[in-house]
């Protein structure tokens, strides 16, 4: 299916000032599920090119923190003073570390708008989007404070059973959401986890 680039969820995005129509998903993700709370500290994986850094900002205020890392260099947000980002790969346990140094404790939310390079070829598409959130699930176990909320993309398909059963293991509640701007013909879906369990 072909999309257009530029639809109104695009134009919006332009009108309003964030970088990319993410920012609404995530703007629905927080409506149904509560993710933020003023004064949160953030942890966007994946954070390029930082729509979802801006809404997160503006959710948790100014004595909030928000951390974004992406291996990708992107503009910085000099306006949001509590928007940190570094350029590394959280496969590798030095990024973990400059990731916990510059949130200041364990985080309240890690989210991760990952996705593959799409290939085209949907079974292909959906392991690799699974790989994706299974790394920043992993993550989320290292750096999320008890309690916390993790809320990651996936591309829907037949091996999802086994990654929230997995999920729902560490977390209280765990929700399937498909935002409204997301593209039509998308496989795409969000997977929020409430109520972080440690182990």
């Amino acid at each position: 299916m072909v999309y257009n680039r530029k639809d109104g969820w695009y134009r919006k995005a332009k009108q309003e000032g964030f970088r990319s129509r993410a920012a609404y998903k995530l703007e629905e993700l927080d409506r149904r599920a509560q993710l933020f709370t003023r004064g949160d500290k953030v942890l966007d994986l994946g954070c390029a090119p930082g729509g979802w850094l801006q809404f997160a900002a503006k959710k948790v205020g100014p004595r909030g923190r928000v951390v974004g890392i992406d291996r990708l260099e992107m503009k910085p947000l000099p306006e949001l003073q509590q928007v940190q980002i570094l350029l590394g790969d959280i496969t590798e346990a030095e990024s973990l570390e400059r990731l916990r140094e510059a949130l200041g404790g364990p985080a309240d939310v890690v989210l991760s708008d990952m996705a593959p390079d799409t290939s085209g070829v949907g079974f292909t598409d959906h392991m690799r989007s699974l790989e994706l959130v299974r790394l920043a699930f992993e993550t989320s176990l290292v750096l999320l404070k008890p309690g916390g909320t993790f809320a990651a993309k996936i591309f829907d398909g037949p091996d999802l059973e086994d990654l929230v059963k997995d999920i729902k293991a560490r977390f209280g509640k765990t929700r399937r959401i498909r935002p409204e701007a997301t593209r039509k013909g998308s496989r795409e879906l969000y997977l929020v986890a409430t109520r972080f369990k440690p182990a």
